[in-house]
């Protein structure tokens, strides 16, 4: 496919390494600032570089609060029977339908793995996308990672909730964790080793194995042991299982009232 991307700021230029490390498509990035952009990308600062009627996808990368002043003046470019895709977080399909008019729209919430080629992404199609256009969409997406279709945009603000904004909460974890191994006086570096390589070795087990999570924890689990003391203390009175619900509630809830 032939392929327009607005924009080429952080989650777009981590996607757009991704793609053009699988050679499988041509890319043209519309953004006075970009630099550094990969080889063989084409590079345009203005709409009025780009003739009319020549790419596959128009790719919205910008942020929402730009899309109605900027996006009408590339829509020019985007091939009759194309596709308008967007990654633009809160900006709905009814957003871009104000700008773009009767199109075929597909709506893309990905996620800050895409840098390292395990994104978790969420693909929403409006009714104007034939099957073939959401097929074609969902592989460009699963080059960045895993994409997973949804039959709503609330599914999106669901998604969005949980694999979204999920790095910012895996982060402040994974800061919390170190800031207790360093308690317990272990250096910085020492403490980001232990608890890096536990969290990224415990994740690839449980996607390795057949058992549950409950199963597996468990499995590691002795009566009046070590790791039964510090689950008492991690899940006493379902706090653990409360502070996710509400996070992810809030989230989801954010998530629509910014559409």
């Amino acid at each position: 496919m032939n392929i327009l991307l607005i924009g080429c700021g952080k989650m777009g230029g981590a996607m757009l390494r991704q793609w053009t490390s699988h050679g499988a498509h041509s890319f043209t990035v519309a953004d006075p600032a970009a630099n550094d952009l990969p080889d063989g990308v084409t590079h345009v600062s203005k709409a009025t570089d780009l003739p009319s009627g020549v790419f596959d996808v128009v790719l919205i990368a910008i942020k929402p609060q730009m899309i109605a002043d900027v996006l009408p003046d590339y829509a020019h470019a985007l091939k009759d029977g194309g596709t308008f895709v967007s990654i633009a977080a809160g900006a709905s399909v009814a957003s871009l339908e104000k700008v773009v008019g009767d199109a075929a729209i597909v709506r893309v919430m990905p996620n800050m793995a895409a840098l390292v080629g395990m994104g978790v992404s969420g693909l929403y199609a409006n009714d104007r996308c034939t099957a073939q256009q959401t097929r074609e969409i969902a592989a460009l997406i699963d080059q960045t990672g895993t994409c997973i279709p949804v039959e709503s945009e609330d599914r999106i603000d669901c998604l969005t909730a949980v694999s979204g904004s999920g790095p910012g909460y895996i982060f402040e974890v994974l800061r919390s964790y170190v800031a207790a191994a360093e308690a317990l006086g272990f250096d910085h570096d020492t403490a980001r080793t232990l608890v890096f390589g536990t969290v990224s070795g415990t994740v690839e087990a449980a996607r390795q194995s057949d058992l549950t999570l409950e199963e597996l924890r468990n499995s590691v689990t002795s009566k009046n042991g070590t790791t039964q003391a510090g689950l008492d203390a991690l899940m006493c009175d379902g706090a653990l299982d409360d502070l996710f619900h509400r996070t992810l509630q809030a989230a989801y809830v954010r998530a629509g009232e910014l559409k």
